[in-house]
């Protein structure tokens, strides 16, 4: 389990364009290797003397929070993107006053009880009673119950 968090926090990751390491300590990680095998890295910190050591350690402390917000525009920038690959693809549904429309039962996520295995997933069908600009719908039920409103992402189109 520690090998599996070790190689976890120490990979490069896309969106922050760093390690969980790196962000959280300030400083890239000294691997295992590097000790047995001395690295320039480590060779340049060994020849330094204690006060040279702690001005390098302030400035990399004073840099940390440089990199963190660095990290953080990167991952505002990634998550843009993604959105904007994703909104590329999605067909918004738009619905008339007094048209049919099957609405989704909540909860979405039920426990299955016996027998409710092949229960249908959509309450309806309804009719479409008010639209709102923001995309979302009022509609009355068979009993004339007044429902929502609900957004459109929940509704499917009814056809008899």
């Amino acid at each position: 389990m520690e090998e599996a968090l070790w190689a976890y926090r120490t990979t490069y990751r896309t969106p922050t364009q760093a390690t969980r390491y790196s962000l959280s300590f300030g400083v890239k990680v000294v691997l295992p290797l590097e000790c047995q095998i001395p690295s320039l890295r480590l060779a340049i910190q060994e020849g330094l003397t204690e006060e040279e050591n702690a001005r390098l350690c302030l400035a990399k402390l004073e840099a940390h929070d440089e990199k963190r917000l660095e990290a953080q525009q990167n991952l505002e920038y990634y998550q843009a993107r993604l959105s904007c690959a994703f909104n590329k693809k999605v067909r918004l549904w738009c619905f008339q006053v007094g048209g049919r429309v099957l609405a989704v039962r909540r909860p979405i996520i039920t426990l299955h009880k016996s027998g409710e295995n092949f229960t249908s997933k959509l309450n309806g069908p309804n009719v479409v009673q008010e639209a709102y600009p923001n995309g979302a719908y009022k509609h009355v039920d068979v009993n004339g119950l007044r429902i929502g409103p609900i957004d459109a992402k929940f509704l499917k189109r009814y056809y008899p």
